[in-house]
């Protein structure tokens, strides 16, 4: 079976993919002159000036809750499986994906504004599925899609997130695997039979709070080892390039891995935080795609920044032999995941490091679960539209509370693989769906500038006036406001 698996994730993870992500990410980059350089003071602003309402949430909580599904497993356990496999230059680029990563960003989640929905009980709804059927016309790609999410944030992708959290809890404190799964099926169950809203209070709390805890500690370690900062800068820069001696065959890996972990880390053109960005209530699409461009850049430049460092500074890392079909180097016989980053703590900081990165994977781990079943949860109302079908939004629940309770006591690389085919499928659709619907987002993105640079406070969007059809919602809001205000 496992032999299956990996043929599958080395199909769906060609190089073709790899160049994909980069290519996108460098198309959209120029196409909208590097906004995600030029434009960080609006995005600062944007993120905590957003409104809330009973239909939508604040900016900052759709922020939050695309952090959710941003921010987990892949910040700690892989970015030591990068290192790994790819050296210490996969690093690297993953700093690359996620600038230009940025941009693609953009055009996602300003594409979920501008199509959003309302769904039966008024909350808003929107995503890849959406704007693949109303702004391409192409009703079967839609349903692929949202059966591809179903499918990966539903059943492939918790079982990785719940197998990295069983694996530190053992190695902190000796828990067995199955108590960490018991707990986790409770309090996500918790979460989950909620709603939206629920989900959003939780992420609002709970997200800012783990980050800051994570990076902070990261901070304190690189200044306990600043004499090894700079050789750590340039470790990373040599190996990326395939400089560095006993690394330069890894420069093809080290590219492969870094792109891989970038874009299951951040999902820039994964097609995930689009459906958190959708849930916003703004005044203009351009104003989520704004906050969520700068969402990777929390996620990479931030959090996988300091678990690299923290590896890389106390030296606690190992990279696979090929040939030798090992890991070798500094940790030989540990599974590749979050034990790497709970031994670099734990060197610098005895007696805590190995307990705090567990913590910090559980407070990860859980919001990237619940953050992984609203996506799917969205795509089963994407489905609903028509049919009311209730029994898939119970199948579902209790699908990823079954697996979450399976990965926690499954292998590491079987998860690990199917979290990445999961990943891979998602990001084909959607990269290839934005790029050839790029127009509406590029032109949201000119107007709100327009309006923002003669002056306007609170731009607006018209969506007919831009020549974007089918953006029914803003067409209506619109309108209704143009009534209150006693115009014709």
């Amino acid at each position: 079976m496992n032999e299956i698996i990996s043929v599958i994730n080395d199909l769906v993870w060609s190089r073709a993919l790899v160049v994909l992500c980069l290519g996108a990410g460098l198309y959209f980059s120029i196409r909208t002159r590097f906004m995600q350089v030029r434009s960080i003071p609006e995005m600062l602003r944007c993120m905590f000036s957003g409104e809330k309402s009973a239909a939508g949430v604040s900016s900052f909580q759709a922020l939050t809750m695309s952090l959710s599904g941003r921010v987990g497993a892949g910040n700690i356990a892989g970015v030591a499986s990068a290192i790994a496999f790819g050296g210490p230059g996969a690093v690297f680029w993953m700093w690359t994906v996620a600038f230009l990563g940025a941009s693609t960003a953009f055009v996602e989640s300003t594409l979920a504004q501008i199509y959003k929905e309302k769904d039966e009980r008024g909350h808003y709804r929107g995503g890849p599925a959406y704007y693949i059927e109303k702004g391409l016309g192409m009703k079967w790609y839609a349903w692929v899609f949202a059966a591809a999410t179903i499918v990966a944030a539903g059943f492939l992708l918790p079982g990785v997130q719940a197998n990295s959290i069983g694996s530190a809890m053992n190695t902190a404190w000796g828990i067995e695997p199955w108590i960490t799964a018991t707990c986790l099926v409770a309090g996500i169950g918790f979460i989950i039979f909620g709603g939206v809203k629920r989900i959003a209070r939780f992420a609002e709390f709970v997200v800012p709070f783990m980050a800051i805890a994570y990076i902070l500690i990261a901070l304190l370690i690189m200044v306990l080892n600043i004499d090894q900062v700079p050789e750590v800068i340039a470790l990373i820069f040599k190996s990326a390039f395939g400089l560095q001696a006993g690394l330069g065959a890894m420069l093809g890996m080290a590219v492969e891995q870094g792109v891989k972990r970038g874009v299951y880390s951040n999902e820039a053109g994964q097609g995930t935080a689009p459906h958190a960005a959708a849930a916003a209530e703004v005044t203009h699409p351009a104003k989520q795609g704004y906050v969520q461009a700068f969402s990777v850049y929390i996620d990479t430049m931030l959090v996988c920044s300091a678990t690299a460092f923290m590896i890389l500074s106390t030296g606690m890392y190992s990279v696979y032999n090929e040939a030798d079909d090992a890991l070798v180097n500094n940790l030989p016989g540990m599974e590749v995941g979050p034990g790497y980053t709970q031994a670099a703590v734990e060197s610098v900081l005895p007696g805590f490091g190995q307990g705090f990165v567990a913590l910090a994977l559980l407070f990860f781990v859980f919001t990237t679960i619940i953050a992984y079943y609203y996506m799917a949860e969205t795509n089963i109302k994407y489905i609903n539209r028509k049919i009311h079908r209730p029994w898939l939004v119970l199948v579902l629940r209790v699908g990823i509370l079954g697996m979450v309770a399976i990965g926690t006591l499954n292998t590491a690389g079987a998860a690990w693989q199917l979290g990445d085919i999961g990943v891979g499928l998602m990001a084909w659709l959607n990269i290839v769906a934005i790029l050839i619907l790029q127009k509406p987002a590029l032109a949201a993105l000119r107007d709100y500038e327009r309006q923002r640079n003669a002056g306007n406070t609170r731009p607006v969007f018209d969506p007919k006036a831009l020549g974007i059809r089918n953006a029914g919602y803003w067409s209506d809001r619109l309108s209704e406001d143009k009534k209150a205000d006693g115009k014709p």
